[in-house]
């Protein structure tokens, strides 16, 4: 069943004008967690050049991303990927999009770790959502999100720049760059050293 997630249409398009800017020109990029599939479905038509690999651990998702992607020549059947596993095909980008705060930390390690041995020297490892950053006011509506995210598991939350940096960096993770986004959201580029 095709799944929908409103605020996926408000943010593609600053997603997109980041990624024009960081994935290769071909190759494959997987998708870690994706969720309802219309983000891939979205970046799959204005990337035509790159093969999308969508994934993710949820059986429902997978069926939704299936329904929005079916039809588009440039994306392969979504796998089932648990990024707390951290076992990643090869790919010549990694994106993630909204799950490093709706998730245990685990899947963070997780997402680390598989794309530290996913993606070959130079390849990005990008990340987009909500983060927190030492020294710099966080804004009331995450802060008001963060305690819903914690309502529905503790787990769950806003986390900092600098300890995803931490632990991206035994993997040869580097952050490269991080773009301010629209609604108080962050890119993080990551490269594999």
């Amino acid at each position: 069943m095709k799944r929908h997630a409103p605020a996926t249409e408000r943010n593609r398009e600053p997603i997109a004008a980041v990624l024009a800017e960081v994935l290769p020109v071909s190759g494959r990029v997987l998708e870690i967690a994706s969720g309802t599939g219309e983000h891939c479905a979205f970046f799959a038509e204005c990337f035509p050049g790159v093969t999308w690999q969508p994934s993710d651990p949820d059986p429902d998702a997978l069926a939704s991303i299936a329904e929005w992607t079916g039809e588009l020549p440039n994306v392969l059947p979504p796998l089932e990927i648990d990024a707390a596993v951290g076992d990643f095909p090869a790919a010549d980008a990694i994106l993630c999009v909204n799950m490093v705060h709706i998730s245990p930390w685990e899947a963070t390690l997780g997402l680390m770790a598989g794309a530290g041995t996913a993606l070959a020297s130079g390849a990005p490892l990008i990340l987009y959502g909500p983060y927190r950053r030492e020294g710099v006011e966080t804004a009331p509506s995450n802060e008001a999100f963060e305690l819903w995210l914690k309502e529905k598991d503790a787990r769950f939350g806003l986390r900092f720049v600098e300890a995803v940096s931490e632990v991206a960096a035994p993997h040869g993770l580097a952050l490269e760059r991080l773009v301010e986004m629209p609604a108080n959201n962050l890119m993080l580029v990551y490269r594999r050293a």
